[in-house]
């Protein structure tokens, strides 16, 4: 089968999907006929800020708890390409023995993880629309396995790139808000505290109910008596990486609950009384009017320019003073506000802003 041929199909099975799990289940088992790999990776990502989220497919690799020290690994340790870098690179997707040279162990989650599970390369991607992430892919060559142990080449990692932007704009589509159902928008924020070695220590009723809202998937066992999602656990972790330096973006992510709406999980790191990194506070609540506005402006495809121009649009700006916020003239305003109008299948700004808001 051609590469033009495959990259075809894959993309034409995906196109079936009817949500994001289905969508990476359908690429997946198409992508395997062109790009031998044995096991994989897949995982929905805030287009925001990076952090993973919901829903997140885990094909042949390890036990949950290696799953969250993949991601610790991920975010607090050294490591080639990770994902953060991918996201921003010219090319979204590398395989690790191409980018060091053969030498693999260069990496803190090979040396710590995939070695010992048997694993000979890895091939990741970022799937992303401009500089907005939607997903993340990793697939694994394992020693003896159907890719026989032989890195990954550059053309299946050409492949793996080429796919990036086309899947990520079918995903995007899945990520509109629902406005039925959901949790009580009176309910109080669920709060988590996670001690300085990243364990669970304490959570209240709230968060208990929150978590109980989320969809199945990866978790490890925590003291607390229940097992902790990994998009929970991935935030914390993300937490103690902005406060070590080690990351810029914040610890914040959204996720859908079963019932189709939309919550929001944000952490920060406490100080010690030395100074030092302490616990870490992760809240969770049902995600505000402007991060479901974000989230629909994001589905319709706004660039960066004209999300913001909608934000401000959203609280009552006009168009001068649009214009004097961004140091643009008045007339690129209303051309922009002219394409914000036609994503978003609108005519109006007040039909705009009820769009946003109507969740």
């Amino acid at each position: 089968m051609s590469v033009m041929r495959g990259r075809a199909e894959v993309l034409s099975s995906a196109g079936r999907a009817t949500d994001a799990l289905g969508l990476f289940s359908r690429t997946s088992a198409r992508l395997r006929r062109l790009v031998p790999f044995d096991s994989a990776v897949w995982a929905a990502t805030d287009p925001e800020t990076g952090l993973i989220t919901a829903p997140m497919l885990v094909q042949d690799l390890g036990s949950r708890e290696d799953c969250a020290a993949y991601w610790a690994s991920e975010l607090l340790e050294e490591n080639v390409v990770p994902f953060r870098d991918l996201a921003r690179a010219d090319v979204p997707a590398a395989g690790l023995r191409a980018a060091t040279r053969d030498l693999p162990a260069r990496s803190a989650r090979f040396r710590r993880l995939l070695e010992r599970q048997g694993v000979d390369d890895e091939l990741r991607a970022v799937l992303r629309i401009g500089d907005r992430p939607w997903a993340v892919v990793s697939l694994f060559r394992m020693h003896g396995g159907r890719g026989g142990g032989a890195a990954f080449v550059p053309a299946e990692t050409a492949l793996l790139a080429e796919l990036s932007g086309p899947l990520a704009t079918l995903l995007r589509g899945f990520a509109r808000p629902s406005t039925t159902g959901g949790p009580d928008g009176s309910q109080a924020p669920g709060l988590v505290l996670f001690d300085p070695a990243g364990e669970p220590t304490s959570i209240n009723e709230e968060a208990r109910r929150f978590l109980a809202l989320l969809p199945a998937g990866p978790s490890v066992p925590s003291p607390l008596g229940l097992r902790l999602p990994i998009w929970v656990v991935a935030t914390a972790l993300q937490a103690r990486a902005v406060a070590t330096g080690r990351e810029r973006d914040g610890a914040k992510m959204r996720i859908r609950t079963v019932d189709g709406r939309w919550l929001t999980c944000h952490a920060s790191c406490l100080s010690g009384p030395d100074g030092r990194p302490g616990p870490v506070a992760l809240v969770i609540e049902q995600a505000p009017a402007a991060d479901l506005a974000v989230l629909i402006a994001e589905a319709d495809g706004l660039t960066p320019r004209e999300l913001e121009i909608t934000r401000l649009v959203a609280r009552g700006l006009a168009t001068a003073e649009i214009a004097a916020a961004l140091s643009i003239s008045p007339h690129t305003v209303r051309d922009h506000l002219k394409t914000i109008f036609a994503k978003a299948d609108v005519s109006s700004r007040g039909e705009l802003v009820a769009r946003l808001f109507a969740s």
